[in-house]
């Protein structure tokens, strides 16, 4: 299993992980689509929100491994913000390929594509 470095392990002040430590011995977590209903915990939304923040950091739109990525964690962004990149794609492979769709995951997540653009408000010297 391939362990990302340098990826944050979870959501700072909070239980939200985001890679695990080691494989799991009975198997691994297949990756499923899970729903994002409305009436999700503010919280809930915030890691999904910081999960994709440093995916789109990480590996911007580029295929990646699955490696050491939480199954539970990409399940709420699977098949929405989060693509297989090979077909066939085997959803409780380690190595299996994925890749973020920027368009989706700024569409569903404005506010993480908002605080990385240049504001009116920064220094810029136009020479």
């Amino acid at each position: 299993m391939l362990k990302h470095r340098g990826f944050p392990g979870r959501l700072t002040g909070s239980d939200f992980q985001f890679t695990i430590r080691r494989g799991n011995p009975k198997g691994v977590t297949a990756i499923t689509r899970r729903e994002r209903f409305r009436d999700r915990k503010s919280v809930d939304r915030q890691a999904d929100a910081a999960f994709l923040k440093a995916l789109v950091e990480y590996f911007g739109d580029a295929p990646f491994e699955r490696g050491n990525l939480d199954a539970g964690r990409l399940s709420w962004l699977f098949g929405r913000e989060v693509l297989p990149a090979e077909d066939p794609f085997d959803p409780a492979d380690y190595e299996a390929l994925l890749r973020v769709d920027l368009k989706a995951a700024e569409a569903s997540f404005p506010d993480v594509f908002a605080s990385s653009a240049p504001s009116e408000d920064d220094d810029w010297v136009d020479d």
